[in-house]
Order: structure tokens, then sequence, then C-alpha cells
């Protein structure tokens, strides 16, 4: 009697499932989570190609083609939300992407591992902070009227200086927000890169009359590289995305010429002036430029050498 192998295969991954059932239903909320909130939504993106009529609903409003993406293409506040965006998103990584790492680099060297824990734990806690919250402090920290440090420069004789009011020195407050924020959580797995770099690399290095700068040039950074590279492609594949909270929550009237960007400009359009096709185009075209931009980083990654993630 022949054996049927494709039936083995099958029972032995039932069997090996049925072994790791409990993994499985850890699983389980995640992956319905993605199906309802990720996945079946997506039918959506379809209201992008239709005169949608919120009556009509999305099966009864007429098509369009491509009307609606040929309107917010000839809007020049489309094109003004795009270039704040990417405005802030550049700035931001340009401070935050080596900072991160030199922040990880400093952590990796504190020898005490309780004191270690508590500076991990002091730079994770602003993460985890509502953005509704961290706006709150900083209006009292920067605020032209009564904030903290234009008090404090008034007392040194110094004048008021227009944090939250003046184009480019709100851009300077968005940006430190942003990093102060997120800076002890991208360090997380930096430190986990690091603790896996080879400790006899630094003992040979030591022994041949290496200095600390030296070891760290050409033992650390080379033995992380690979995750600052793909970090840095992950970071750069999000350049069309900022969330709506931080810039709609520090910005205002005097300074929207800098804070409106892509998410609260579509917040605007699909919220407060109900244009869901027009707001869900946008949508659309921001997540094909982020593949885009994605593909192309982790195309440049590959050209020097590097791995990528793709």
């Amino acid at each position: 009697m022949k054996k049927n192998p494709a039936g083995n295969h099958y029972q032995h991954t039932l069997t090996k499932m049925w072994n790791y059932k409990w993994i499985y239903l850890m699983l389980l909320p995640v992956m319905v989570y993605y199906i309802v909130f990720k996945y079946i939504p997506m039918y959506g993106v379809v209201i992008a190609f239709k005169d949608y009529n919120v009556f009509k609903g999305v099966f009864g409003s007429p098509w369009c083609g491509l009307e609606v993406f040929e309107k917010i293409l000839r809007n020049k506040n489309f094109w003004e939300a795009i270039k704040n965006t990417l405005l802030l998103n550049i700035l931001t990584l340009v401070v935050s992407f080596p900072f991160t790492i030199l922040v990880s680099l400093m952590l990796n060297e504190i020898i005490s591992p309780k004191f270690k824990k508590v500076t991990q734990s002091i730079l994770y806690l602003p993460h985890f902070i509502s953005w509704v919250v961290v706006a709150g402090i900083a209006t009292n920290l920067f605020s032209q009227q009564g904030g903290t440090v234009n008090q404090i420069l008034n007392s040194m004789g110094l004048p008021s200086v227009p944090f939250l009011s003046h184009n480019a020195w709100w851009i300077f407050t968005y940006v430190i927000c942003n990093v102060w924020k997120e800076i002890g959580w991208g360090t997380i797995i930096y430190l986990a890169a690091l603790t896996g770099v080879d400790e006899s690399l630094y003992e040979a290095a030591y022994l041949d009359g290496a200095t600390k700068l030296q070891r760290l040039i050409y033992i650390t950074l080379p033995s992380i590289k690979s995750v600052i590279v793909t970090m840095l492609i992950l970071q750069i594949s999000k350049m069309m995305t900022i969330g709506l909270d931080a810039p709609l929550l520090l910005g205002n009237k005097k300074v929207i010429g800098v804070s409106e960007v892509i998410s609260t400009y579509t917040y605007r359009l699909g919220i407060e002036s109900a244009k869901y096709s027009d707001s869900t185009a946008i949508g659309l075209f921001q997540s094909v430029i982020n593949i885009i931009i994605l593909f192309a980083a982790d195309r440049f990654a590959k050209a020097i050498g590097e791995d990528g993630i793709i």
C-alpha cells in the first residue's frame, strides 16, 4: 500500500499547530485586529473613484473615474500640505535619527545595571504620554505670554520668543517635542543590537591599544550597521506620513502655513467639509507614494551593499 506524502505532510502540520495551540491563541486577537480594522476597511478605497454621497452609500454612489484625483492635484493647498509634511519629517529625521543612535551608545556604556534601568525607564516614559498632554506641556513651556521658557528669558533681560506663533520657531518646537517624546523608544532596537556585539572584539582592540572612541568607530558602529540601515529605510518610508495629533494640537491659525500637513488637511476635508471622496483619494495617494519611497530606499540600500528589507 502506497503512502500519501501530501496526507502525511498535512497531518504533520496539524500536529505541530496543535502542539503550539496556545501561541496561535495569543496570535488570534492580533489577526482579528488586522482583519477588522486594516483589511476589511480597504474596500473603502473605492470612494476615491466615486462621487460619494453619504445617503446613497458606497454601492449607490456613481463612479467618476480619476476626476477626484485630478481635482486634488490642481489644488495648491494639497501641495502645500505635502511640502509641510516632507519638511517636518525630514527635519525630525535629521535630528532624531543620529541622536537616537548616540543616546543608545551612551546607554550601552553605563556600567551600573540599576542606573541603566532607571535611565532607560525615564527615557521610555514620554512615548506613553498622550500628545494631548505633550501639547499641554509644550504650551505651558513655550507660550509667549506666561510660558516658563519665556519667563526665564525675560528674567535674563531677553525678549520673549514666539515659539508657537512664528513659523520657524514653531517648526523648532515641533521637532524638539517629537524628539523628546520618541527618542527613548527608538533606542530599544539599537540597544538590542548592541548586546549582540562580540565582546572578544573589544578585548582584542583594547589589548592592541585602541581607545574607546576607536573601538566605537571600528567595532560598535560597523557591528550594528545593518540595523541602522534597516531603521533608516523604515523611517524614510514614512516621509509622507505624519500623525494627526501632533500638528493639530500644537498648531494654530498663526502657523497654519507650516502646520497644515497631509493628515490635518485630510481631516479638514473629510470631517469638517464632508468631502469624503477627496480625503480618501489623498489617503490613497499618500500610501502609494510611501510604498514607492520604501522600494526606492530599499533599492538604494542594496546598491551600496546592504541587505535591505525587501
